[in-house]
């Protein structure tokens, strides 16, 4: 992976509307809902204008694009060590058994 820098991952927060700390709970939850929210198809129904239903929907398909973007750089640097600790914690477990 490249090298991340703070301005991304504040970035990442703000697109997502997160503060630290977040939990990877947090981050699956708050990308479904705003995955939700900004699905391209809900936009079918809103105008019978083409015009501002194709505005709308290359909206959506932008804050789709952001948002899958923020999460998996939020879920790379932010929780990469709640996944090696339960890990390690098998790992433990099935060493003690």
């Amino acid at each position: 992976m490249t090298d991340v820098n703070q301005e991304d991952v504040h970035h990442a927060l703000e697109v997502l509307g997160l503060t630290l700390p977040v939990t990877s709970e947090t981050l699956a939850r708050t990308r479904r809902v705003l995955l939700y929210t900004w699905n391209p198809a809900r936009y079918s129904n809103l105008t019978n204008n083409p015009t501002k239903y194709m505005q709308a929907y290359k909206k959506a398909e932008e804050m789709t694009k952001l948002i899958e973007a923020a999460y998996t750089l939020l879920s790379a640097v932010l929780t990469p060590d709640e996944a090696s600790s339960v890990k390690r914690e098998t790992l433990d477990v099935k060493r003690e058994k």
